[in-house]
């Protein structure tokens, strides 16, 4: 299924239960945010997007350990979790005490980070290895999928792949 109607079935579902999408995005650099906002009126249900791409925007806007990126490394499950988990977070305390606007609910949030090549893999993180931060609701639940191909596949199949899991998670 292409992208334009992965996001179409997404608004459907997120404004069906009046939620707002925020990203967290390291080597996608953007790119799911973009695909979302090219659907027109996405403004009802995408938020904001973080490129996080470096370490340190890493623990400065999403509030990840720096403990923890040194323990896991930057591509890891741990890492993608507290990254989405920290998108949720960080849009809380920027909304305290300022109550959603009619008819939404809360956030939900998909972080990626990824080593999408050609080079920065390793033998225990090839090129092409993505993990995956999903929170919905109150719970952070995590993936690590490996694709293949260049730079540009490997981060288009991060995208549909972001996309079609957080459809899946949303039910």
């Amino acid at each position: 299924m292409n992208t334009a109607k992965l996001v179409e079935q997404l608004a459907t579902k997120l404004q069906s239960r009046g939620l707002l999408l925020t990203t967290a995005e390291s080597c996608t650099g953007g790119m799911i945010a973009a695909v979302c906002t090219d659907l027109a009126g996405s403004s009802a249900w995408f938020d904001r997007g973080f490129i996080t791409y470096s370490n340190d925007a890493k623990t400065a806007m999403l509030g990840v350990p720096s403990s923890m990126i040194r323990r896991h490394g930057a591509v890891s499950k741990d890492v993608a979790g507290a990254m989405a988990g920290g998108a949720v977070r960080t849009i809380a305390e920027a909304m305290a005490g300022r109550p959603y606007p009619a008819g939404l609910t809360g956030h939900v949030a998909v972080a990626v980070t990824g080593v999408a090549g050609p080079g920065g893999g390793s033998d225990l993180k090839p090129v092409g290895t993505v993990c995956f931060g999903f929170s919905v609701g109150s719970v952070v639940t995590t993936s690590t999928q490996h694709f293949v191909g260049d730079r540009a596949a490997v981060r288009g199949q991060t995208t549909v792949f972001a996309l079609s899991e957080l459809l899946r998670l949303l039910g």
